[in-house]
């Protein structure tokens, strides 16, 4: 039995199928004009409802149609009451059509939902399954730590760490598009850094399992006018690294929880995963690169699970 998922996300389109023990995703990056630093609901909305017809076409010419019993698709950003944002809704629209065109029945999920599967079916860690875990969903517009529980075809999720002000791929982003670099700049920036022959430093700002970026992105906008571009990139890419290492070090200490998912499109940072894998107090568990950023593989899975237990 196989199911498809669908994610229309702020800044990716993507579809997806899975059988339980093989997946295929197709994706496509929204369109952001060079020097910006994101767009409008409105524009990701519209990019979506040209994207999502191409790229499910895509898909069907890869999987055999016929053994797919379930639809799965993201509908807003969290599990939580009010949790809302206008770009779900074309992924929302599209997968209402497939489910009753081929008659089978459609689940919806929450994007960061799909992020904690896809990073759980992508490495293999299908004990998470069972019991709390810690997972740290590290994207765009994101960076959370919590306490998560799978139940009910969703995750539990309780928010016990993260920032207090931008996100670290907010500050990725942002001193990414001040040096020049396209949006979203995380792949571009972690290029530049691997060329830097030292780090400029930025200071870590922690309170527990929680942090804050902004005094690291206002230093880093000054120091961009005038320092080492490739210096500055590997700076930013280590207080991100550093802090993130201090809180969720902390967050393991408070909660005596050890096992450790680490999911969103900053967790496939290179620098950042090295550090990470390195020095966190537990047993680490890492989304495949390609599964890290966005995409409907997670889900894809969440959808088959929830057809075979309803």
């Amino acid at each position: 039995m196989s199911a498809i998922g669908f994610d229309t996300s702020n800044y990716t389109a993507s579809v997806a199928w899975t059988d339980g023990v093989s997946d295929k995703n197709v994706r496509r990056l929204l369109f952001v004009k060079q020097g910006e630093r994101g767009i409008r609901q409105s524009d990701g909305v519209f990019q979506h409802m040209k994207l999502v017809p191409q790229i499910y076409k895509l898909l069907l010419d890869e999987i055999d149609i016929g053994g797919v019993k379930a639809v799965g698709v993201s509908t807003r950003p969290r599990n939580i009451e009010g949790s809302y944002m206008p770009v779900f809704l074309a992924g929302e629209g599209y997968a209402e059509v497939v489910s009753r065109t081929l008659g089978i029945p459609l689940y919806k999920f929450s994007h960061q939902d799909g992020h904690i599967m896809a990073g759980i079916a992508s490495c293999g860690g299908y004990e998470l399954l069972d019991g709390d875990f810690i997972s740290v969903h590290l994207s765009g517009g994101t960076t959370e730590i919590l306490k998560s529980r799978y139940g009910d075809c969703n995750f539990i999720n309780e928010i016990i760490g993260g920032t207090r002000d931008i996100s670290a791929g907010q500050l990725i982003d942002r001193v990414g598009v001040k040096i020049g670099l396209q949006f979203p700049a995380g792949v571009s920036l972690e290029k530049l850094a691997s060329e830097a022959d030292k780090a400029e430093k930025l200071t870590v700002s922690t309170d527990g399992s929680y942090m804050n970026f902004s005094g690291a992105e206002t230093k880093a906008m000054r120091m961009a006018e005038e320092a080492d571009s490739k210096a500055l990139a590997l700076g930013v890419l280590e207080n991100v690294r550093d802090t993130l290492v201090k809180t969720i070090n902390s967050a393991v200490k408070e909660t005596g929880i050890r096992r450790i998912l680490i999911a969103g499109g900053v967790a496939s940072n290179s620098i950042i995963r090295a550090g990470l894998t390195a020095e966190l107090d537990g047993d680490v568990y890492f989304a495949k690169k390609e599964y890290a950023s966005d995409n409907a593989v997670g889900i894809a899975y969440l959808a088959r699970l929830a057809h075979k237990e309803a």
